[in-house]
């Protein structure tokens, strides 16, 4: 059996889309395209997106029995109505390159047109810049990071 199969005048080389798939489970990203030449291959999944990660200092450990007491309401899911999101699927980086300082850290302040991260898809590094002036009260990603189109980034109030 050959890695190409005819279909209806198509050929479609099986060996890269099952490549192509595990590119997408090991870099957890939803589509990845190739091009040689007049030939275009894309392999996509449909993905939820995941909640942001809130990060919490540890918790006290619960007292041992202790008397049933009223159901409590679970916090509200902060709003990130300021968030900057990014405009594509790819990769976060916090700094210019390895070993650098971040771009911004929480607490600081921006300008308008102020790098805050990059977002690297297709090899191309994308600086994802404040839209306005303020503080950085957030950070919702990780350096090296996965992100899908429109996730938010970083909060700036």
């Amino acid at each position: 059996m050959t890695k190409e199969h005819e279909n209806h005048g198509m050929r479609v080389d099986i060996e890269l889309v099952r490549q192509l798939a595990a590119v997408l489970d090991e870099t957890h990203l939803s589509e990845v395209e190739v091009e040689d030449g007049d030939r275009r291959v894309r392999v996509a999944r449909t993905m939820t997106a995941a909640a942001p990660v809130a990060y919490a200092a540890p918790a006290a450990p619960a007292p041992a029995a202790a008397p049933a007491a009223a159901p409590v309401e679970a916090p509200a899911a902060p709003s990130h109505a300021n968030a900057v999101k990014s405009p594509m699927v790819g990769t976060v980086y916090m700094a210019p390159e390895p070993g650098a300082k971040d771009f911004v850290t929480i607490g600081q302040k921006v300008t308008a047109g102020d790098t805050l991260l990059i977002v690297e898809a297709m090899k191309v590094m994308n600086p994802i810049s404040a839209p306005a002036s303020g503080t950085v009260t957030a950070i919702l990603v990780e350096n090296g990071q996965p992100v899908e189109f429109d996730q938010p980034l970083v909060v700036v109030e």
